[in-house]
């Protein structure tokens, strides 16, 4: 592989630097200005096609890399000056060369001849699509990629300058609620005209002079003119068979004593994803869909939660930080890298409807359906515990044994997501805003789960939850000086999840304790324990009200400030009820009574009907000022808290005052440049379930209480951070590092008998700490992007585990390097490298998991109709003593277009060519690490035909 890497960067390098010279100068207005951001194109005479091109720094200085001995034509232009236009032919050396633009009104028009790559305009960058688009790029993403300072991840996720991209329009019309996963998969790249980066971007026009947008940033795709008022998109449609498929487990498994081996049937492939969009002044409709079972997933159960969480809650800025809980089953929608059969059914729709310029009218729908199977073979070891001779009992013996387990799981999930938002905007100094999203979702899981410890279980999970969640908003200009802002939230939510587990037993020894693992929790939960399994269920029931709402008031005092007023109030109610039953006799026996045990442990509560009540009434003052470069924001918010829990007869109460301070400032170093510093002061209050006394099982090896008298939790957050866009030098660089320590923290106390553990919290009386730190820094060398980065995480936190404090201490750093070349019609290639350390401290055990992953990426386009990609990884995961494992990654794709304007495409597509069995990682958690072993689907290969319309 070697090999493979050394002709690869001979390759790039020879492509890059053959008999290249540099033109560099300075662009100046009539009376010797520098021309900040003045574009310099540089266009080959004889193919006029773009060679080179650059934007002025501040000092007014540019620099191009052209080819020796050639004539050009170098076009310069800048906004508010009349663009000219000269012949130029270089040499064999370096050369310098000057230009002067004079104002708009002095000279007639100079027609240019080739549209300006990247333009800058205030806070909006534009790109022109055409300057980057490959004849290999298919959708936005594929493009998006070749322009500089935006990235696209393997998510399809964006990031402009370091910063994740809130928002996705195209031609000014959301796209999906902002999604931006769903518009670089799906959106064509032969439709795009411009792709516009909108920094220090606001939804709300009266209050950008008010708020800091510095972290905004939205992108907005312009389309071309013919795809305008027309039906565009393309249809997907193909077919294909993988044969048996042999599953092995790993030797570390086997060694553990699973299973050496079995077989997975083949089957018929299948897919079809039409993807149509309509755009025109008044309105737009975007239609998506997808039936496979291949595993290309459009949108996973993690992007569905995310468009529903789209709302941002108006007290997001308060410092209260409150969650009222996840009940999901917690489990994703997983890719064919992930999972051994994925079959999926998407059916998407987006429209948006302006009748005039007064009204907006938007929403959306989506329905997901997913079924999916997965085998996971796990190698867990847990913390260990030395004898504390302070104490009475020898803790070392109740030190949880080293486990190996087998689990074969199927999940089917049906999701349906529907929003509806309207604006009306009578004038400039009103808006109002409603939204109205609702979720409904019906998710269940089967498992058959075997321990080494444990022996065989089979559980069952199921849920149909629902929830509606409107805002209301409205925005009032009294004049220049005084603005008011109101935002409203209301949630309803209905969650009822079940829990069942058969675990088996052997009644004849229930009284060795070095016999079946679970007889002992057994005893303690009050089971009868006189049959062949455990039949053991739970119902349970979370209801949750949420009113989330607040009133602004900005008084601009000058053009460099102003105060903010706030009054805001947060008023949640949670209702929780849970019951607890074992089903009596053998599992081949019919009609087994309910049986209501009562536990020896907990107090023998093993039921909950709680309510729970919180409130927070807060008000807020900031005042924020520029100075030169310096934009400084203290205040602070004022809340008064009431906690109120009642279950079992018994109600606890707890009311007080806190002051919550937070400040930033920002220095603006030049206008693509800026530092940040920021500091908040957060209260993190509790959900029902932490306080519920009865016992929980939200799985048969660890059940849960809470505790009623739980306190909230202070922390405080600190970060500095920086970024830079540099077009001159074509630089872009970006870091962060956040600090952040909990006082008060809830941890667990956990009791171990053998793997199974039960867990209750409390207020940690010990600080938890934790640092995170990540930068990026990218170069662009005419047509070679090179790009180095990386990420630390450092956490502290205490737990309790049999009454024994224990500080644990996990250590993760990542760092990568990669280089990409963008050559508009030679091969192009992408070589990365990854790197990561886990390195985790657990009581008197200590663990670290070493990863090493190249890859690389190979795109080519072949007689101007062959488009051919391939993309190759590697991943060897090891410890300080051995490699554990490795697997790789090999996909292809050859496509064949009669031309570049033909409407039909067919290709063949081919998934993990090296069929690979398995991908491994490594977890930790807070009692233990584990050694994962993901089965995935065989080779894949498919065959394709694409309509353009």
């Amino acid at each position: 592989m070697k090999y493979i890497y050394t002709a690869m960067l001979l390759f790039i390098v020879a492509n890059s630097s053959y008999a290249q010279i540099k033109i560099n100068g300075t662009v100046k207005d009539s009376i010797g200005n520098p021309l900040e951001l003045a574009n310099v194109v540089a266009i080959n005479a004889e193919t006029n096609g773009l060679e080179s091109f650059a934007i002025t720094d501040e000092a007014g200085k540019y620099k191009l890399n052209l080819e020796k001995n050639t004539k050009y034509v170098l076009q310069v232009s800048s906004i508010g000056y009349k663009a000219i236009s000269n012949t130029y032919e270089t040499k064999e050396v370096d050369a310098i060369k000057n230009f002067v633009l004079k104002e708009d009104n002095l000279l007639d028009e100079i027609e240019l001849t080739y549209e300006i790559p990247v333009k800058i305009d205030g806070d909006t960058i534009t790109y022109n699509a055409d300057s980057f688009k490959k004849p290999t790029d298919r959708k936005l993403g594929d493009l998006l990629k070749n322009m500089p300072g935006i990235e696209v991840n393997e998510a399809g996720e964006v990031k402009a300058e370091g910063k994740t991209i809130q928002k996705l329009m195209v031609d000014g019309k959301v796209f999906f609620d902002g999604d931006t996963k769903l518009g670089t998969k799906n959106i064509p790249a032969n439709a795009v005209d411009k792709v516009q980066l909108l920094k220090n971007f606001s939804e709300v026009d009266q209050l950008k002079g008010v708020q800091d947008n510095s972290d905004n940033i939205a992108l907005n795709i312009k389309l071309k003119e013919g795809k305008k008022n027309f039906w565009f998109g393309d249809i997907t449609a193909g077919a294909g068979s993988s044969s048996d498929f042999d599953i092995t487990n790993s030797s570390v498994a086997v060694n553990a004593g699973l299973p050496s081996s079995s077989t997975l049937k083949g089957d018929n492939l299948y897919i079809f994803q039409p993807k149509l969009f309509y755009y025109s002044p008044k309105y737009s409709i975007n239609l998506i869909g997808d039936i496979n079972n291949i595993g290309e997933v459009v949108l996973n159960r993690g992007d569905l939660f995310r468009l529903y969480s789209g709302f941002r809650a108006p007290s997001t800025s308060s410092g209260t930080n409150i969650n009222l809980g996840s009940n999901d089953l917690g489990f994703l929608a997983l890719q064919n890298n992930a999972a051994l059969d994925v079959n999926t059914k998407l059916g998407a729709a987006n429209f948006t409807y302006s009748p005039n310029k007064k009204v907006n009218i938007n929403g959306f729908g989506i329905f997901s359906s997913s079924r999916i199977e997965q085998r996971l073979n796990r190698i867990t070891q847990y913390v260990q515990f030395e004898d504390n001779p302070n104490t009475p009992i020898d803790e070392s013996l109740n030190t949880p044994p080293d486990e190996a387990s087998l689990s074969q799981t199927q999940q089917a999930s049906d999701m349906g997501l529907l929003k509806l938002s309207g604006k009306y905007k009578p004038n400039s100094n009103n808006q109002l805003e409603y939204n109205l999203q609702g979720r409904l979702s019906k998710t269940s899981q089967v498992k058959d789960f075997f321990s080494t410890v444990t022996g065989d279980t089979d559980e069952f999970r199921d849920a149909t939850p629902f929830s509606v969640r409107q805002s209301l908003n409205y925005y009032y200009t009294v004049n220049t000086n005084n603005i008011f802002a109101f935002s409203s939230q209301y949630l309803i939510q209905d969650e009822d999840p079940f829990y069942n587990a058969i675990l088996e037993n052997n009644p004849a020894n229930n009284d060795d304790p070095n016999a079946d693992a679970f007889d002992i929790t057994a005893d303690n939960l009050g089971l009868d324990r006189s049959f062949n399994n455990y039949d053991l269920s739970q119902e349970r029931r979370v209801k949750s009200n949420q009113l989330d709402t607040r009133i602004d008031y900005w008084n601009v005092l000058t053009e460099r400030s102003n105060i903010n007023l706030t009054l805001g109030a947060i008023l949640s109610r949670q209702r929780f009820n849970s019951d607890f039953f074992q089903l009596l006799g053998n599992t081949e026996d019919s009609n087994r009574p309910e049986f209501i045990p009562t536990p020896l442990i907990n107090d023998g509560l093993n039921t909950n009907n709680i309510e729970y009540n919180f409130s927070d009434v807060y008000l807020g003052l900031h005042y924020q000022f520029k100075t030169g470069i310096f934009t400084f924001t203290p205040g602070f918010n004022l809340h008064a808290y009431r906690v109120n829990n009642k279950q079992f007869g018994d109600e606890f109460n707890d009311d007080f005052f806190s002051i919550l301070p937070d400040f930033s400032a920002r220095i603006q170093l030049k206008k693509s440049e800026n530092l940040r510093l920021s500091y908040n002061m957060r209260a993190q209050f509790n959900d029902v379930k932490q306080f519920a006394q009865g016992l929980v099982l939200n799985n048969f090896n660890s059940p849960f209480s809470g505790n009623p008298v739980l306190d909230n939790a202070l922390l405080h957050v600190a970060s500095l951070g920086y970024s830079s866009f540099n077009q001159f030098n074509n630089t872009n660089a970006f870091a962060n590092i956040t600090y952040t320590k909990s006082i008060d923290q809830v941890q667990s106390d956990i009791d171990f008998n053998s793997v199974i553990r039960t867990r209750t919290l409390f207020n940690s009386p010990v600080d938890n700490e934790s640092i995170t730190a990540n930068g990026n820094f990218q170069k662009r060398f005419k047509r070679i992007t090179g790009t180095i980065g990386g990420s630390f995480t450092y956490n502290k936190f205490n737990q309790l585990f049999l009454g024994v404090p224990t500080i644990n201490e996990n250590y993760n750093q990542n760092y990568f390097a990669q280089i990409r070349t963008n050559f508009r019609t030679a091969p192009n290639v992408q070589l990365a490298y990854r790197y990561g350390v886990a390195d985790n401290n657990q009581g008197t055990r200590n663990t670290k998991f070493v990863t090493n992953a190249p890859s690389i990426e190979f795109d080519a386009y072949i007689f101007k109709s062959l488009t051919f990609k391939t993309d190759y990884s590697y991943t060897r995961i090891s410890n300080e003593s051995e490699t554990l494992n490795s697997f790789d990654f090999w996909n292809a794709t050859l496509s064949y277009r009669k031309s570049q304007d033909s409407k039909l495409e067919y290709e063949i597509r081919a998934t993990n060519l090296l069929n690979t069995r398995s991908r491994d990682q490594n977890n930790v958690n807070d009692f233990s690490t584990s050694f994962n072993q993901i089965f995935i689907q065989p080779r894949f290969i498919t065959f394709r035909l694409r309509y353009d319309l």
